[in-house]
């Protein structure tokens, strides 16, 4: 896969202290050997297995920008082999989520404030072109589909299953669109997302605007309303990067005020 353009800050004396924390489980405080014996995705191959878990572990800032990366450490922490954890390191740098920073070996890329607004703004773009093409040629089953997703929102409480439901929600929307060059467009900007942690959905209220927002959206692709679709998409990813963006600049103040 071709890497995306992200833009890495200078490391700073707090990023070269960081190390990796234990990855692999659902809370990261657990140590990683003790699930052991019941390998997570067990379904998959090693190599997979491995990347589905660093993947993951980026995502839900276990593994935070600056991170350095020892792939020693990482074979311990998640209960494999070194030779997975490589092949998935190397993935991980081919995609662009992590790097060779000389000295330092493998770090996690992190994204300062520009790369983060070129990321929402072509995210703005694409996705409001998938809910247009999606308000064109998506099928009743589909809209159902998208429906029966966004009704299940209210009954989730658990930050990690508010975030997947949101990934899943927007994953069929973007396969509604029915436009395979499309999806690897979005593909690539959801690989880069991951270096921003998942979405803040954990508070009631957030979770409630989300379930209505994404309500509204369904029901214009449902109707074939495609200015609206888009506009409504559109809306969407610009609230959440404002939202992102707030926290960003809280978590720059409170570092500053240690």
């Amino acid at each position: 896969m071709k890497q995306a353009n992200r833009t890495s800050k200078p490391a700073t004396s707090a990023s070269k202290a960081r190390t990796a924390v234990p990855v692999g489980t659902r809370k990261p405080s657990r140590r990683a050997g003790a699930d052991a014996a019941v390998p997570e995705f067990p379904e998959l191959s090693s190599s997979e297995r491995a990347y589905k878990i660093l993947t993951r572990a980026i995502e839900r800032g276990e593994l935070k920008g600056g991170t350095r990366l020892r792939e020693g450490e990482l074979a311990t922490q998640i209960g494999m082999s070194r030779t997975p954890v490589r092949e998935a390191l190397a993935r991980l740098v081919e995609q662009g989520l992590i790097v060779n920073d000389g000295s330092r070996g493998l770090v996690v890329v992190e994204l300062d404030h520009r790369a983060i607004t070129e990321l929402y703004a072509m995210r703005e773009v694409l996705e409001g072109m998938a809910a247009r093409l999606a308000a064109q040629h998506a099928t009743e089953i589909e809209v159902a589909i998208l429906r029966k997703i966004v009704e299940r929102n209210s009954q989730l409480l658990d930050p990690h299953d508010l975030a997947e439901n949101n990934r899943l929600f927007h994953g069929t929307m973007y396969r509604c669109s029915h436009n395979r060059y499309l999806l690897k467009m979005l593909r690539t900007t959801h690989e880069s997302m991951l270096l921003l942690g998942q979405s803040a959905l954990s508070s009631p209220a957030s979770s409630d605007i989300w379930t209505r927002q994404h309500m509204e959206l369904v029901e214009a692709i449902e109707r074939h309303d495609v200015e609206a679709a888009e506009r409504l998409a559109k809306a969407a990813i610009a609230a959440a990067f404002t939202a992102r963006l707030s926290s960003v600049l809280a978590d720059i103040a409170g570092g500053l005020s240690r």
